[in-house]
């Protein structure tokens, strides 16, 4: 990759961003009972990272902005049957596709940590929601439990999902999307 020939795409708060929410998402994932402490305070760091990406998302720079990478439905099926044919056009910031992802990612995120903080108020009778759910019955608990249990491994699906398809389209467009994330850089 040739340095100085490459732009900057990725700003240096969105790459931090990607690379905590990693960081926090496993850690929360991988935690719980035992070490209830990390998950919520991973948890914490997830929500607050979130909340931070939705108002960057409206005031960030070019291609963080939802404007610059949030298409149609139409536009990103399109965008989605020309990959699977090898012939997606390259984007330089998100493409429809990955667009898309990024809004399944931030709606399962914001579902699994709000599902969490009704739990962990619930459940612990801790947390900003403590004083709503302390009374909550052992059924509802249990609810709440599910749906925080669905949302995180849907995530974790969605995760996957785009881990592939930042493969899929690295090689499709012969640039390494990875490194860019890292680096903030893409070729032009």
């Amino acid at each position: 990759m040739n340095v100085s020939a490459d732009i900057k795409i990725w700003d240096p708060l969105v790459r931090l961003f990607h690379w905590a929410l990693v960081a926090a998402f496993f850690i929360a994932y991988f935690t719980e009972d035992d070490w209830l402490s990390w998950h919520v305070v991973a948890g914490y760091t997830v929500l607050g990272l979130v909340l931070f990406r939705l108002l960057w998302g409206l005031i960030g720079t070019r291609y963080a902005r939802f404007s610059s990478f949030v298409y149609s439905p139409g536009a990103t099926l399109t965008y989605i049957k020309a990959v699977f044919t090898g012939k997606a056009a390259r984007y330089i910031g998100h493409n429809p596709a990955g667009g898309a992802m990024i809004i399944a990612l931030l709606l399962g995120l914001l579902a699994t940590t709000v599902s969490g903080l009704m739990l962990y108020g619930a459940d612990a009778w801790q947390g900003p929601l403590a004083e709503w759910m302390k009374d909550s019955s052992d059924e509802t608990i249990d609810i709440i439990k599910e749906v925080h249990e669905f949302f995180a491994n849907f995530t974790l699906f969605l995760v996957v999902v785009h881990v592939f398809g930042v493969l899929w389209e690295s090689l499709l467009h012969r640039e390494n999307l990875v490194l860019s994330m890292l680096t903030g850089r893409k070729r032009p």
